[in-house]
């Protein structure tokens, strides 16, 4: 929840400091430290504000109704404060380690540009799309291949096709050659 809208390494920077003093922080030390100190631990990241509410709403619900554990049913996930779809596939895929399709910027652009699913701006489209190839071995694994291909490869503005392990079978949707801007 707190990646939303920032990055992972803004993420583990700003917790760090917290980390280090309670490495078994958990949802009963969240709601002692209380919103405001928990903003102050986290205001470097984006949308801090509302992401420091919410977490503390989060564990109160955690601790009232999962006795402090994060549930594996994708229901009881989303309905908790600022969590939404994707943040549970990622809940589900990482800890629970189900098959999930976590769908972000990478993987949207990846997969449409891989050929992998149709054209479109629809998320959960792409997330059913996704989940109908990719073979059932590569299911855990799937959505962070494709976020590390994302980010590494296949770049929103300037994807690195030379020397792209996936190059011969990329059908390239979107992907101007050239000196053109490249767009999905």
């Amino acid at each position: 929840m707190l990646s939303a809208q920032t990055t992972d390494k803004a993420v583990n920077k700003a917790l760090a400091p917290l980390f280090r003093k309670q490495p078994e922080f958990s949802p009963a030390d969240l709601v002692a430290l209380g919103g405001r100190r928990f903003f102050r631990v986290i205001k470097s990241i984006g949308l801090a504000p509302t992401k420091a509410k919410n977490s503390v709403a989060l564990a109160r619900i955690l601790l009232s109704k999962f006795a402090g554990e994060v549930p594996m049913v994708r229901e009881h996930l989303e309905d908790l404060p600022g969590v939404g779809r994707k943040t549970a596939n990622v809940v589900l895929n990482v800890v629970g380690g189900l098959p999930t399709m976590a769908v972000d910027t990478h993987v949207a652009r990846v997969s449409i540009r891989l050929g992998l699913v149709r054209p479109t701006e629809n998320r959960l489209q792409i997330e059913n799309e996704l989940l109908a190839v990719v073979p059932k071995k590569w299911g855990v694994q799937a959505h962070h291949l494709l976020i590390f291909h994302g980010r590494y490869h296949c770049t929103a503005r300037q994807p690195k096709c030379e020397g792209c392990p996936v190059f011969k079978s990329c059908k390239k949707v979107g992907v101007v050659t050239g000196k053109e801007s490249k767009k999905t």
